[in-house]
């Protein structure tokens, strides 16, 4: 069982900077592929990025292309989003996700292939 923890949302004006962490417990990150989903109001759950269990290859979405930035530090079992030039359309929830992999090669952009999901955290970009 993976226990995931989202931190680093709030309140932030147009064209500022987050930086959202997911922390996990109960298991090491290393052998999990990870991603970031985000539900804004009214809308469908969609996938923001995602990265590989080793973190050599990453996926993001094209609306935050060249914006928003997916790591992770499996020493410190934490996942990272860094989300830059925040836009009032990026406004959500954001969610953290684990799926177990045997192997390190594979990222999954949709949210029936993860497991385990954190509470999400909030944010909010101000026009």
């Amino acid at each position: 069982q993976v226990q995931l923890v989202e931190s680093g949302g709030g309140l932030v004006q147009t064209g500022g900077s987050l930086n959202l962490s997911c922390s996990a417990s109960g298991r090491t990150l290393s052998s999990y592929a990870m991603g970031w989903f985000r539900r804004a109001p009214g809308k469908e759950r969609e996938s923001v990025a995602a990265i590989t269990s080793s973190g050599r290859s990453t996926y993001h979405a094209d609306s935050v292309k060249g914006r928003f930035t997916i790591s992770r530090d499996n020493a410190k079992n934490t996942v990272y989003l860094q989300m830059n030039s925040l836009k009032p359309e990026d406004t959500a929830v954001y969610y953290c996700a684990a799926r177990y992999v045997n192997s390190g090669s594979s990222y999954y952009t949709k949210s029936q292939f993860y497991d385990y999901w954190g509470q999400g955290t909030q944010v909010t970009v101000s026009s």
